[in-house]
């Protein structure tokens, strides 16, 4: 069996060539190396058992060499960053995965399984319960509220509402990233259906573990705190530091690929992958700290708001967990994990400053009106 891996050069996508090959697969892998988030070219974390081709997903020529001879394909090429390009992400995401199911049509491939990485973005900013117990699903918080500090959902009559563990049945996709996901579950589904192509698409949460990209102008809470402290520095928490999130590690989300590569069941269905707990942001400072013994430092709590953030984001897995699967990693494991790996890197810049400074040049990092006073 032939496995094909687009992306398959970066965080997910190592790690579940990794597990393919342990499976006994013969393995190919489709990248282009896009910097920055591979700045220093193909990584030596990359297996030399599989077969590497450099290319791109939006390049019909590179796809269809990929694809030569291939059993089962995880697509897992994408765009994904905070920048304002909105055509790239549809360019790299949703066209990239047309183009996948057109030639496999076209050219009448055999191929068994696609699985298709999705975004707990899709969720949007998920479902909340109001004071009066009805569900609702809300739309992104204006900027007027949050300009005055007011980071809780509100409802109707300015209380807050609750955030509930979110199903695959949420769709409200906030921001080009999610659009251009959801835009992928679509075709997916609805493609993979139509032309008798078993697929499934995967909603991870928030994935962390070893190999996430240290060059990203925006990235994940496990890779900024951790290099905040690794430098002993202070991170910024934006809002209030309150905001849940729903953390998985790497391992476990390379489970749950490999289920539903293997179990018929999750045929031509979405799946939400998350941790299963909820963490606020100031409870995930502490474990970072932690790990790398630095209590002592604080983060800073500024006063200002990512705009487009989503306030909470807790995916409700349980319909995967009736497939067999469920998270066996804690934050804390994958934290640990994270920091073995950032300690054995040679020649790490600090590229933070850069970051910060990146996106409030872009106006995606803003100040609240309280923000002057503190």
């Amino acid at each position: 069996m032939l496995a094909l891996v687009t992306g398959g050069a970066g965080f997910i996508g190592s790690h579940t060539v990794d597990a393919l090959l342990q499976r006994g697969y013969d393995v190919r892998i489709l990248d282009n190396l896009q910097k920055p988030v591979h700045l220093k070219g193909k990584p030596p974390y990359l297996s030399d058992n599989a077969e590497f081709i450099l290319g791109d997903v939006r390049s019909k020529e590179d796809v269809r060499k990929a694809l030569r001879g291939v059993d089962v394909v995880f697509h897992f090429a994408a765009y994904q960053d905070y920048l304002p390009d909105f055509s790239t992400f549809f360019h790299v995401n949703a066209v990239g995965t047309a183009l996948l199911y057109e030639i496999i049509v076209e050219d009448h491939l055999p191929v068994k399984k696609v699985v298709v990485a999705s975004s707990q973005f899709v969720n949007g900013e998920g479902l909340y319960k109001t004071l009066d117990g009805n569900l609702v699903v809300p739309g992104p918080r204006p900027a007027e509220q949050l300009d005055r500090g007011v980071f809780d959902h509100l409802d109707e009559q300015g209380r807050p509402m609750q955030w509930q563990w979110t199903p695959e049945s949420v769709t409200s996709p906030p921001n080009q990233y999610a659009l251009s996901k959801h835009a992928q579950e679509l075709m997916t589904l609805t493609l993979g259906k139509r032309y008798g192509i078993p697929s499934v698409a995967l909603r991870y949460s928030i994935v962390q573990g070893a190999r996430q990209s240290f060059y990203n102008a925006y990235s994940g809470a496990c890779r900024i705190f951790s290099l905040h402290y690794y430098f002993d520095r202070s991170p910024t928490i934006y809002e209030d530091g309150k905001q849940c999130r729903d953390f998985v590690n790497i391992h476990d989300v390379v489970d749950a690929n490999m289920l539903v590569l293997e179990d018929d069941r999750a045929n031509y269905q979405q799946f939400c992958v998350g941790g299963g707990r909820a963490y606020t942001l100031l409870e995930f400072d502490r474990i970072v700290a932690g790990v790398f013994g630095k209590e002592h430092i604080t983060p800073r709590i500024p006063g200002e708001y990512r705009f487009g953030d989503t306030r909470n984001a807790c995916s409700d897995s349980s319909k995967l967990r009736e497939l067999g699967w469920s998270p066996k990693r804690t934050a804390d494991d994958s934290v640990r994990e994270y920091a073995e790996y950032l300690q054995q890197q040679e020649n790490i810049e600090d590229i933070l400053e850069y970051a910060e400074t990146t996106m409030k040049k872009l106006n995606v990092v803003r100040a609240t009106h309280k923000s002057g006073d503190e």
